[in-house]
Formats: C-alpha cells, structure tokens, sequence
C-alpha cells in the first residue's frame, strides 16, 4: 500500500494521471506479463484477472471511467471507514494506484506470486486465497490503526491517513509462497531465510522507499501468518473454494462438454486397460493421468487441465522459490 496527501492526489476523477496511456511502464508490463502466460503451459485464470481489473482501473479507459468512483472515494481511511461504516474504501482501496511505478511493481509482483501460487493451488483455491487474504489484511489494518490511537493517542500518522495499492495482499501472499522454503533470499545484499523474507523486506522498503504505508503491509504479514494457521487447523475443504469451484464448473460446463468431445475424437497416447484385467495401466512418459476424471495431462501443468484437479492432490504445494519484489 502507498499512502498519499489527500490535497495533492485525492480529488482527481478520470483526467490527468488517471485518463492517461503509460509511455514507459505500462507497456513493459504488458510485455512481461504476455511474455509469462505465454511461457507457461495453463494459463492462470485468476491472476489474469486480477492484472486486469488492477490496469483497466488505474488506466480508467472511456468505457469504464464512469462507473468507477474516485481516488479519494475509495481510499483506505481508518477513521472514515469506522465513522461512516465505508466499505468501499475498505474493499476497493487495493485495486487503486497512484501512479505508474506503483502499478508497475504491484503488478509484477502479482505476476510472479499468482502464477506460482495459482498453478499449485488450482483456480479456485487461489481466488478464495486472494479474498480472503484481501479481507483479513484490511481488517488488521483498521484494528491496528485503532489500536494506535486508543492506547497510544497515535493518531496522525496511521488514523487519517489516506493509502491505497494491493502491496498489503502481496505481502500476505509472500508469507504463504515462502512458509516451507528452506532456502534464503537475499534483499539488497541480506541474506536472510526466505520464510522470513516478508519481515525484512517490510523494515527496508519503510526505510529506502517513500511514501509506503508500514501499518498496511504489517497487516499483509499479519493476514498471510493467520491464513496459514487458520488453514492449517481445518481439516474440512474450503468453503468458499467450493462455492467458486461450483460456480465456475456450472458457467463453464459447454466448454468443457465440447473439449471432452474433441479429446475423444483425437488418438490417445496411453492404453487404459481393460476392466478386470488386473494389469496397471500404461501411462506414457511426460503424460500424468487425473484421478478424479482420468484425463491425461502434460507433465508440465500441474492442475488437470479437464477438471481443475490438483495433481499432487487438492492441498496446496509448497514452492521454494522466492521473488523479492514487494
């Protein structure tokens, strides 16, 4: 998150840096993110989303420009969101940009934690990951804030203050990617241990980058430690993956009628078996199968690319890469 003065930014509607195209970063990072989904094997559903509803609402185009509301309308403020009960700054603050540095690395960011996150997650677990990491993370924003103020009577720097950006929810995503990584990162020549990388990024950029907000990305370490837990002690699935998942299956049910049609027209490249024939069944080298639809897969996607399925099961992988951009 990136916290701004409300008389020098918070006024603009769908003009000036709103309304403009990017000659420098912008394109960039269309070039990286085509250049990403392209390299891959199955495209992340979710994390494309997420690019572009964050880009279409930075660049405010004609055909949406005037169904968004303003910078400062939506703004993440403490004490407008707990005088008023706005939950507009509490749920739309992360998909806002001030500028085009700060959409650029956000986006990158996303880029690189979304696609990893995403394509060992499955879709749906991913898209219930991101809401409810939004959710927490701006929530333990507002009670830190608050906290501040009744038991230490801190109120300027964190109550009124004005901040937006999705650097609170990459953070959070960053204490999940990197919780079981043995490995060590370095950041501005420290080596630390990647799963406490978050940690140290969160006191170097306070200190080398202005205007970044501490209380919002302390949050998103906070929310990703308590996803982790609340994960780790439910033994049941998530219901809210569930709900996305069957949400998704019922929208995209032609498609996939039609592509099951179409894999049945084309030779396979693996023998089944026959039923009762006790034999295990053959399945070529690069190719592995889905025990929930039996479709074949290639080796190099990780979610069966007929019904979602995780291929090491429906849990989350742990990755043990780490990528320090904030």
């Amino acid at each position: 998150m990136a916290w701004y003065n409300r008389s020098s930014n918070g006024g603009g509607g769908g003009g000036g840096a709103w309304g403009r195209l990017s000659k420098g970063l912008l394109p960039l990072l269309a070039l990286q993110a085509a250049s990403e989904f392209h390299r891959i094997g199955r495209k992340p559903p979710v994390t494309a989303g997420l690019l572009l509803a964050n880009s279409l609402i930075y660049l405010r185009p004609a055909f949406v420009d005037r169904l968004l509301p303003t910078l400062y309308e939506v703004s993440f403020n403490p004490h407008l969101i707990l005088k008023h009960g706005d939950l507009k700054r509490f749920f739309l603050s992360p998909f806002y940009h001030v500028g085009d540095a700060h959409l650029f690395y956000n986006m990158t960011s996303l880029l690189w934690k979304g696609i990893q996150l995403e394509t060992s997650m499955g879709s749906a677990q991913f898209a219930s990951m991101v809401a409810a990491l939004l959710g927490m993370s701006q929530g333990i924003t507002l009670v830190l804030a608050r906290s501040l103020l009744l038991f230490f009577d801190y109120e300027a720097a964190y109550y009124n203050q004005f901040s937006v950006g999705f650097s609170g929810v990459l953070f959070a995503m960053k204490v999940v990617l990197n919780a079981h990584s043995d490995e060590y990162a370095y950041l501005h020549g420290i080596v630390v241990p990647a799963r406490h990388a978050a940690w140290a990024e969160l006191i170097l950029i306070q200190l080398f980058v202005p205007g970044v907000s501490f209380l919002g990305h302390l949050g998103g370490i906070l929310a990703g430690l308590l996803y982790l837990h609340l994960r780790g002690s439910y033994a049941g699935a998530d219901p809210l993956a569930v709900f996305i998942k069957k949400t998704f299956d019922f929208v995209s049910w032609p498609v996939r009628v039609v592509r099951r049609f179409l894999s049945f027209q084309r030779p396979r490249t693996s023998s089944r078996g026959r039923v009762g024939s006790g034999q295990a069944t053959a399945v070529p080298s690069g190719i592995w199968r889905c025990p929930t639809c039996t479709y074949d897969n290639s080796s190099r996607v990780d979610v069966c690319e007929m019904c979602s399925t995780a291929r090491r099961g429906s849990g989350f992988t742990p990755l043990r890469q780490y990528n320090p951009t904030g």
